[in-house]
């Protein structure tokens, strides 16, 4: 196999999100996004020329321990050959995930990859790239997130889960250094929200280190 992709990095690391938070996993981070979040906390990825073969790739990985694969980015499905790599891995009996912004169709996504979705909340400054179509197709298997930076936030994201309900589990993350988690927390229960709120467990480890 000769596909290639651009890749930022390959690295070991605890999941620091999400459902298989604090689970040993191998992070393949791929280059470029089309969108610019003002939270965003990976700008280092944006730009970069490193083409590697996916068969490159899986050796790679095949180097740890553990069968969880999290492929991101960036934003990863702005690479059309991302497909052919989630296919790989799921051939090669990995647990995928795939975190991606919500902006761009998950229609051909392989059924066995676990898509955690971003809605993107007005903070980002990139709420109208939202494609709401996507929430109808995320499954059981999935995660919509929601990144919240204000209770102006908080309650655009409760409307939002009303206007679009989804099987998908939810889950609510503060912004980091805008509100607290205490203070998402709190709003949550006053609502009771059933969603699951997260912090960033990698960031409570090793802070904004590159890699981690």
């Amino acid at each position: 196999m000769n596909t290639n992709l651009n890749i930022t990095e390959i690295f070991y690391s605890l999941q620091g999100e999400a459902r298989e938070v604090g689970l040993p996993s191998i992070f393949i981070r791929l280059t470029g996004c089309p969108l610019r979040c003002t939270y965003c906390d990976t700008e280092y990825a944006f730009k970069g020329n490193n083409l590697i073969s996916i068969d490159t790739i899986m050796a790679e990985v095949g180097q740890y321990n553990t069968q969880y694969v999290c492929v991101t980015g960036g934003e990863p499905l702005a690479q059309i050959n991302c497909y052919v790599l989630l296919d790989t891995l799921i051939k090669n009996n990995y647990k995928v995930s795939l975190e991606t912004s919500g902006s761009i169709d998950i229609e051909q996504i392989n059924p066995g990859v676990s898509i955690v979705m971003d809605i993107k909340t007005p903070c980002s400054n990139e709420v109208d790239k939202n494609l709401y179509s996507n929430v109808a197709k995320l499954q059981a298997k999935d995660q919509l997130k929601f990144v919240i930076g204000s209770r102006h936030d908080f309650d655009w994201s409760v409307d939002i889960l009303n206007q679009y309900p989804t099987q998908a589990g939810v889950l609510f993350s503060p912004v980091f250094d805008q509100i607290t988690p205490t203070q998402l927390a709190d709003w949550i229960l006053e609502a009771q929200l059933n969603v699951r709120m997260q912090v960033q467990m990698h960031k409570l480890l090793w802070g904004d280190e590159k890699g981690k």
